[in-house]
């Protein structure tokens, strides 16, 4: 069972609603404890004038120290691990030539590795639409992903952040490595 422990004071924040305009951004939070004990803060900023909105993510208990998390991903069980990326986190597959980093607006997200998969799938198939002619090694890099997600395709996800606040809880504690900077 989830525990949920609302606040909804909708705290304002005294910023215009960069939408509109003419709104202002209400902030409201919630702490939620998931089942093995993790905690997460909910952020809302929500304009009280248009539909704007915007969550954030953050988790109450993370290790802030900045470092390389190498995950060896070697069976199909190895995909259930956890991925908790801040927002200067940055995500790579070395196997499959993938590396994701943060853009300007990226928000802390907790996915597991096939969620990181499905992401850089997605990424791929975008960039496919834009190619004017059929690419192999594009190709080649789609049907490895695929084989990933099934557990027919042994890797390594690395995360490096420079500022902390990312990190990986693995199935298998033997196949993360972590090296603090």
């Amino acid at each position: 069972m989830v525990k949920i422990k609302k606040d909804d004071s909708g705290e304002d924040l005294g910023f215009d609603c960069p939408i509109c305009k003419k709104g202002r951004l209400i902030l409201s939070k919630h702490i939620h404890e998931l089942p093995d004990g993790d905690k997460y803060l909910i952020m809302k900023f929500e304009c009280n004038k248009c539909d704007f909105t915007k969550n954030d993510l953050i988790p109450v208990e993370t290790p802030i120290k900045p470092g390389k998390f190498i995950l060896h991903v070697n069976e199909k069980e190895d995909l259930k691990s956890k991925v908790f990326r801040s927002s200067s986190g940055v995500l790579e597959i070395p196997e499959l030539e993938m590396e994701i980093e943060p853009g300007p607006a990226a928000d802390f997200y907790i996915t597991n590795i096939e969620g990181v998969l499905s992401r850089m799938k997605d990424a791929v198939l975008f960039f496919k639409k834009g190619l004017s002619e059929e690419n192999q090694k594009v190709n080649k890099i789609l049907e490895n992903i695929d084989r990933a997600i099934n557990g027919e395709f042994k890797f390594t996800l690395i995360i490096t952040d420079e500022l902390g606040g990312s990190y990986i809880v693995p199935v298998n504690e033997k196949s993360l490595k972590i090296e603090y900077f």
